[in-house]
């Protein structure tokens, strides 16, 4: 492509080198890294060099270099709001790496900031978007085989001794700084977009620090679905990533596919009639009826993963179509983690 995206990378971590640059392997022809922004001079010399880029110490003196057309912003949560601020304030477009800063005050700022028409556009890497798991459950949800889906549950959990920053929340540590913005966009966009209540719970369990490794999220959305969400690193027993329930079936995610139980639609079932009766001295009463389920385990897909948000991201800069997520979205991901912070019952 002639006119690739002139871009800085901020942040030479575990988010720049070890997601951010591999991701752009193969999109030369979209991306094109003119500088590196990193406080270590080591690390910075070498991938300045490995990139033949220009390095930079801080962000001010990045910002002010005519020949970077995007900043993405790689750095430690707590760095979010002040660097993304600075590249907006000088006329940039930016990338942000979630979270959308470390509270609902900072990411309404940004979003301020960064929606201003005819002003410098903020863009968030809500790249889980992405994620072909997400994808296809949506597909399977959308074929109907289920019927109407009522409840959606949602987990990453493992057992994890955690010691690294992500566990401070002096540097915006924590899962519902880490995990929390990936998984609740899922759960946003399978309520319908918003949430009439939702209900949320912390505990620090096995990780070091200050910050909740064990986070429960329940939603009622404005579709009327039930989503729960569990993120923990102090589950010693996993449970699937994703659990589907609807009216004509349901739904599990396991290690060779998704596995599915369903009552076909051309299935017709027997109409059903409640009595009143009180002579049956039986406690329950079911219709004896034998259900011809259809079992089938549905294989993974791929369809390019997490990594394809930088070519939605080269086709809005480049060829003007709508980004997936907007900033109002990101923004709602965040209000959600403020109010989750404090723990219990909300109604929006």
């Amino acid at each position: 492509m002639a006119n690739p995206i002139r871009m800085a990378l901020v942040g030479l971590g575990r988010a720049g080198i070890g997601m951010h640059l591999p991701e752009l392997e193969g999109r030369s022809g979209k991306f094109h890294i003119v500088a590196v922004c990193e406080p270590f001079a080591e690390r910075r010399e070498e991938w300045a060099e490995k990139l033949s880029a220009k390095p930079y110490t801080d962000i001010e003196e990045l910002v002010r270099d005519p020949d970077v057309e995007l900043v993405d912003i790689a750095t430690r949560s707590v760095d979010h709001y002040a660097h993304t601020k600075a590249a907006l304030l000088a006329g940039k477009t930016v990338f942000l790496e979630k979270p959308f800063g470390i509270s609902a005050e900072e990411a309404e700022e940004l979003t301020e900031l960064g929606t201003r028409p005819g002003g410098p556009r903020l863009y968030v890497r809500h790249n889980r978007r992405f994620e072909d798991g997400f994808e296809q459950v949506n597909r399977i949800i959308d074929s109907g085989i289920l019927g109407s889906v009522y409840e959606i549950r949602l987990a990453r959990n493992k057992y994890d001794r955690r010691h690294d920053w992500q566990t401070l929340q002096s540097l915006g540590g924590g899962q519902l700084l880490n995990w929390g913005p990936h998984l609740i966009d899922h759960a946003l966009q399978f309520c319908g977009g918003s949430c009439r209540t939702f209900y949320s719970g912390l505990h620090q369990v096995v990780a070091s620090g200050d910050c909740e490794d064990h986070v429960k999220l329940v939603f009622t959305g404005v579709n009327g679905r039930i989503v729960d969400v569990e993120i923990s690193g102090g589950c010693a027993v996993p449970v699937p990533e994703y659990t589907v329930y609807g009216t004509r079936g349901a739904l599990v995610s396991a290690e060779d596919g998704f596995h599915v139980k369903y009552l076909p639609a051309d299935r017709e079932l027997a109409a059903l009639q409640s009595s009143d009766a009180l002579t049956d001295t039986k406690e329950y009463k079911g219709t004896g009826e034998v259900l011809s389920w259809t079992e089938t385990v549905i294989p993974y897909e791929n369809y390019g993963g997490c990594s394809r948000i930088w070519d939605a991201l080269y086709e809005t800069l480049r060829e003007g179509k709508p980004f997936p997520i907007t900033p109002q979205q990101a923004l709602e991901v965040m209000r959600v983690i403020s109010k989750a912070r404090e723990g219990g019952i909300f109604t929006d």
